[in-house]
Parts: C-alpha cells; structure tokens; sequence
C-alpha cells in the first residue's frame, strides 16, 4: 500500500478483515460497517466524513461497463481498459475536457 499512499494520511474502507492492520502500519484507518446499515459517519478522531461511496460507484460503473457494452476483458489487457475508464470517470461531469485533455497528451505532427 505504501506505493500509493503515504504513511500518515487517512484510509477508508469496509470492515474487510485485511484492513485490520493498517492502523499498525501507520495509517489513519477509520471503517464503515455495511454489516450494521452504515455507509458514512463523521470521524471526530479523523475531522472528516468516514465514507467508500465514491470508490464502490467507480466499481459499480466499470463492472456495469464491462458486462454491457465489452462483455468481458481479458486480464492482459484488464489494467490498461481501467486507466480508461478511470480517465472517462474522473471528468463524467465535464465531458468537454475530454478530447483537448487526451489530444494534449500527444507531441504536435511534423509538417512533412
């Protein structure tokens, strides 16, 4: 986890038993437990609403994606089709940033 997220900040998550230990690893971990009708609580400790909202609609959307519009993905190529769909989730609410954000990433053609 230490790849992606810095010692120190806050983690959300379920009450998944993996998670356990990530207070002892240095985290801030605050859980939500769907099992008790919880999906989002203010964490005094952490000054901040606790949720996973947000990262369960992303999957929702993708695997939504998946079965209907790809019907499936192989693994080779699993990684690459999530950075896509994370790139068109990430800008839903402004699909005009899309194309000028994706064609600024290209190096301009020569005039040859």
């Amino acid at each position: 986890m230490t790849t992606n997220v810095r010692i120190g900040r806050n983690v959300h998550t379920d009450e998944l038993r993996s998670y356990a230990n990530l207070a002892n690893a240095g985290y801030r971990h605050a859980r939500v437990n769907h099992g008790a009708m919880e999906y989002a609580y203010y964490d005094y400790r952490l000054a901040e609403t606790v949720t996973v909202n947000g990262i369960e609609n992303f999957w929702r959307h993708l695997k939504c994606s998946i079965n209907g519009t790809h019907t499936s993905v192989s693994a080779k190529h699993l990684n690459s089709y999530v950075k896509e769909f994370e790139y068109r989730f990430n800008r839903r609410n402004r699909p005009e940033t899309m194309l000028p954000k994706l064609l600024s990433t290209f190096r301009p053609l020569s005039a040859e």
